[in-house]
């Protein structure tokens, strides 16, 4: 469309036979949201500022003229007719209520009489929700609801089969409160999966585990208090009003993860916990959060807590996993493996020994994390976590540390890639995360075996040291030529010789080529690239068909990585499974930086996953925060950068090693099919009524 958009408002009527066909066009993030934004907001009786969350906004067009609007956006949280009609319990409603959409707007133009457009409008837009909403967020929809004011009755809502359901009782949330307004607004639904009312019903959520002791929530008072990491809000941006409603969202956060408590004192202690870990506290270990948040007799119970207690962590990595899944799903994502360490003096906490240390750059006493990370388009965040155990530390001498430190007795020696494998498997046998790629660093990729252990049906990208061999064509094979002394060669070896793909750099026979990956803050990010097929060598024999990528950072530093991809793969789809690389790196950097994830001090086995687990919790909650109240469009997945910078600010936002991170793996928005992409930004809205 052209940045000036004439409004026809000329009348329209007839047939809705002679109107087809209708085109329906979803407009987010293109030059048409303007337009909805702008209908909407003069014509409808609610007007429009901002949608908060996930939402879905449809133009609906005829003979390209704009003639109808419609939104969709997260569910209520308290609809009273609606929740008697599902019949779910509380722990059930914060399980489903990500099923289920609210149809917000809805607005045929005042110049537009068409009898029956409106019940096949919402018919149609249905169809789109099916689709679009599992696409675009990673849930499939169950129940759409709606709220008609009593000015309207509703009748293109019973003419296109919605259920009618009841009276809101009137209430208006305002700030933190509800106010009672007096106009209670009809409630009708539409359930898109019939089995959804038989889901509910059989859910295990509906028949607590008797040992449970935590009763009914009570609102928690400390999360309230307003000692947040003033750090961490700067990187996230929020503002004065946003941050006085940080504890109640809190409150509400943490509430999903209260089923995996047997008892209020153990619920009180992870709260505090992962409000400690968001704090302005300068070292955010068990001692310095217990002692400001609950006194000084609650240190020994919380290290405790962490060390023994019967909670099931288990459960709650699989809830946040599924909630993390829900946020950032993407069908072309990435499963991303890497491992961070932790330095340590002592040599008595589980794990530590004298190993090599990514953060020191050398050798020196240390423990090792596997982690399990996934980005993609919408954002990213860490999945899972193991700690590594040194093959010392299975010998008779460490027999007793073991012990003392409660590792468990199934565990034995595993490498780094065999751990690694097991997550991955693990993470992808589960169903929650969708994905195309798995990635990794060099330390897991130059491993053929740890490449052989991945699931066939996804796409690795995997980066490799600079001295692995591979060969660019299929060699021959052949006998070496007889030197004139000794014995006659009689084994045959591949020829020509494999070379490293550190040469393949340097052949100035394949040539750079310079390539846009993406559109960053202050212009298109360039890199120069190489792609080439080569044949591995393994153990001196040739391996697989692969792709050979190699980039060339603006410092000069060369990468290297194989890809099990097809042969067809277009080379731009390469290109961006190399960006999807670097979120897992900005984890690690979010978390020890603003969330204590090297700050602990315990020793024991359980205590190290515990921190970890409660250190993704808190990093979900930036992630979430930093959605809701994101202030553009462009700044929409991800908690914050490196640098603390958004899209359009001017500033030059860099990865690791000060090396340029392309704009999508820093800030991701929904994809927008290629056909419809526009700046919004620059759509210029000028009314011409014609009559």
């Amino acid at each position: 469309m052209n940045n000036d958009f004439t409004l026809d408002t000329r009348p329209l009527s007839g047939k809705l036979k002679d109107l087809r066909p209708l085109k329906i066009l979803l407009v987010n993030k293109t030059a048409w949201e303007p337009v909805w934004d702008y209908l909407v907001r003069t014509y409808h009786y609610l007007g429009y500022e901002t949608m908060i969350g996930p939402r879905l906004k449809y133009l609906v067009f005829h003979k390209d003229r704009p003639i109808a609007a419609l939104s969709y956006n997260r569910a209520a949280l308290h609809v009273g007719v609606r929740d008697s009609f599902l019949n779910w319990t509380p722990a059930q409603k914060l399980k489903f209520l990500p099923r289920v959409v609210n149809n917000n707007r809805f607005l045929v133009l005042p110049w537009v009489r068409v009898k029956n457009l409106a019940s096949h409008l919402l018919a149609r837009t249905l169809k789109r929700l099916r689709q679009d909403w599992p696409r675009l967020f990673g849930t499939e929809p169950f129940l759409v609801e709606t709220f008609i004011d009593p000015r309207y009755p509703g009748t293109c809502y019973q003419a296109a089969n919605w259920c009618y359901l009841g009276e809101t009782r009137g209430f208006a949330r305002v700030g933190k409160t509800y106010i009672q307004h007096g106009k209670p607004k009809s409630v009708f639904v539409y359930l898109l999966d019939p089995a959804f009312l038989k889901i509910i019903a059989e859910d295990s959520c509906r028949h607590p585990n008797p040992l449970k002791k935590v009763g009914k929530r009570v609102p928690n008072m400390m999360l309230h208090q307003p000692d947040w990491s003033p750090d961490l809000l700067a990187k996230i941006g929020l503002t004065t009003q946003a941050v006085e409603q940080l504890g109640a969202l809190l409150d509400e956060y943490l509430a999903y993860f209260q089923e995996c408590y047997r008892r209020s004192e153990q619920r009180q202690h992870g709260e505090t916990f992962v409000k400690g870990l968001l704090s302005d506290l300068d070292c955010k270990s068990i001692e310095p959060i217990a002692l400001r948040y609950q006194g000084t007799e609650a240190v020994r119970p919380m290290q405790f807590f962490f060390q023994r207690s019967p909670f099931d962590d288990v459960k709650m990595l699989r809830l946040y996993q599924k909630r993390l899944s829900s946020l950032v799903n993407d069908p072309n994502g990435m499963i991303t493996v890497d491992e961070s360490d932790f330095p340590k003096k002592g040599r008595h906490s589980v794990g530590v020994s004298r190993q090599h240390c990514g953060v020191l750059g050398k050798t020196d006493n240390c423990q090792a994390g596997v982690f399990i990370g996934y980005s993609g388009s919408k954002g990213y965040g860490l999945v899972d976590r193991r700690l590594y155990l040194p093959k010392v530390w299975f010998t008779e001498e460490y027999k007793e540390l073991r012990t003392r430190c409660g590792v468990p007795e199934e565990v034995t020696f595993a490498t780094k890639p065999q751990l690694a494998a097991e997550m991955v498997n693990q993470v992808l046998a589960s169903g929650d995360f969708q994905a195309r790629w798995i990635g990794c660093d060099s330390a897991f990729g130059s491993d053929p075996k740890f490449r052989a252990a991945l699931p066939r049906k996804y796409w690795f990208f995997a980066d490799i040291h600079a001295d692995q061999l591979v060969w660019r064509t299929k060699p021959q094979w052949v006998l070496p030529a007889y030197k004139g002394r000794g014995k006659r060669p009689q084994k045959l070896i591949p020829s020509p010789a494999p070379v490293p793909v550190a040469a393949i750099a340097q052949d100035p026979a394949l040539p750079w080529k310079t390539i846009v990956l993406a559109e960053g803050a202050k212009g298109p990010i360039v890199a120069r690239v190489k792609r080439c097929r080569v044949i591995e060598a393994r153990d001196g024999q040739p391996g697989d068909e692969l792709w050979l990528y190699i980039r060339q950072y603006e410092n000069g530093r060369i990468k290297y990585a194989l890809s099990n991809a097809p042969v067809d793969l277009p080379k731009e789809e390469l290109d961006h499974a190399a960006t999807l690389r670097w979120p897992i790196e900005q984890c690690f950097e979010e978390c020890k930086s603003y969330l204590g994830m090297d700050h602990y001090e315990a020793r024991s086995w359980n205590a190290w996953h515990r921190h970890m687990l409660f250190v993704f919790i808190a990093h979900l909650f930036t992630l979430e925060i930093r959605m809701r109240f994101k202030k553009t469009d462009h700044a929409a997945g991800l908690p914050f950068n490196r640098s603390g910078f958004y899209p359009g600010s001017g500033a030059d936002p860099k990865g690791p090693g000060g090396i340029d991170v392309p704009f999508e793996a820093q800030f991701c928005c929904l994809p927008v099919p290629p056909e419809k992409e526009a700046d919004a930004s620059k759509v210029r809205i000028v009314v011409k009524v014609q009559s």
